[in-house]
């Protein structure tokens, strides 16, 4: 057998968001929460913008305490190209950090873990690249909104 063939990865952007969280409660699926994206920003060595109010972060927490991410969300680049960007993602850890996070608490990211899968959608343009890459971030929840760094699979 060969051997594994490694994974590399180059640093795209941070981005940061503003979110206004809504509590739905009790589903079927479990806790459910939506973050609306009220605003933020991005920026990297290749691309930088805002991101503009619109999309959503639909949280569930399941019965292990993690928190499973589903966001769609609008950024716009400095150049004005419209680029849609859609994750999904975890966010886990110890119940007594998790509960700290819930209560708006500024908490060590290093004491939890949250990752996301990226896609990117855009038009012809400059940045049209993004539509041919597969992304992660690793991810940081500040009282503020998120914080994520944004990595491209290579």
């Amino acid at each position: 057998m060969d051997a594994p063939i490694p994974l590399q990865s180059e640093f795209l952007f941070r981005m940061e968001m503003t979110v206004a969280p809504t509590v739905l409660g009790a589903t079927p699926l479990g806790e459910r929460r939506i973050g609306q994206v009220t605003g933020g920003r991005f920026f990297g060595p290749a691309i930088r913008g805002e991101v503009l109010p619109g999309g959503a972060d639909w949280m569930t927490t399941g019965s292990d305490a993690a928190t499973r991410l589903d966001v769609r969300a609008m950024l716009r680049a400095e150049d004005g190209q419209l680029i849609g960007i859609h994750y999904t993602g975890l966010r886990a850890g110890p119940p007594d950090v998790l509960a700290r996070l819930a209560a708006g608490d500024t908490v060590d990211p290093a004491l939890y873990y949250m990752r996301t899968a990226i896609r990117f959608e855009t038009g012809p343009g400059p940045h049209e690249w993004l539509n041919r890459v597969l992304a992660v971030a690793v991810g940081q929840r500040p009282p503020q909104g998120p914080i994520y760094d944004v990595y491209a699979i290579r």
